[in-house]
This record gives structure tokens, sequence and C-alpha cells, in this order.
């Protein structure tokens, strides 16, 4: 079992830029799928992006394309998503999953493993 710990959260304008990581507690770090999700008060967790274990491709949701990206580190167990152009909208709790299986992933029902998540806020 892999344990992930996200950090990077906090305050920032509108139009700022944030980067978040997330570590993972094991080697294995290479083998998983690595997804970043984020939960608004009163709303469902939602996709954000996800990159695949051997770096060859990665996905993002409609919302932050353009604006995000991901990427990892297999030597450091970790996972990045810098987080550009900033929105109000953004405002969420971000958390970072693992996933062992082949294919990337859009549904948080496919990722295992899940950190504690992290406050990311955006002030207008």
């Amino acid at each position: 079992q892999v344990h992930l710990v996200e950090s990077g959260g906090g305050l920032v304008q509108a139009g700022g830029s944030l980067r978040l990581s997330c570590t993972a507690s094991e080697g294995t770090f290479s083998r998983y799928n690595m997804g970043w999700f984020r939960q608004a008060p009163g709303k469902e967790r939602e996709f954000v992006a996800a990159i695949h274990r051997s770096y060859e491709n990665s996905a993002f949701a409609d919302s932050v394309k353009g604006r995000f990206t991901i990427s990892r580190d297999n030597a450091k167990n970790t996972a990045s998503l810098q987080m550009n152009s900033l929105k109000p909208e953004d405002t969420a709790v971000y958390y970072c999953a693992g996933d062992r299986s082949a294919f990337l992933h859009r549904d948080r029902s496919s990722y295992e493993y899940w950190g504690q998540g992290t406050q990311v806020t955006v002030s207008s």
C-alpha cells in the first residue's frame, strides 16, 4: 500500500500560479498512474489531470487544459501539478491519487490510493 501526501496549496490571487506536489511513501511509485482531483464545497470530487506511470501520456479536464500541467519524477516518488492562470472557480481541495491499471482513468473509482488533500483558494 502506498501513502500519498500532498503539499503546495495556499491562497493566491486570480491569475496567479501554484505548484502542488504529491509524494509517495514507497519505492513502487513508478507502478502507479497518478491523478489529481479536486472537490469544491458542495460539489462532487472531479477529475483534474492524470499522468501514466511510463510518462507516455497525460490527460486533463477541459476546464484546466492549457493552464495546468502535470509531471512526475519516479526517482523522487513525486508527482506535481503546475497550475497557472488560476481562477476563483479553481478553488477546491486538491487530492492526488494512485492507480495501478494499465491505462489512464478519469473516474475516481479507478484510483486505489488517495492523499489527504491540500486546500487551494483563489481570490478574485
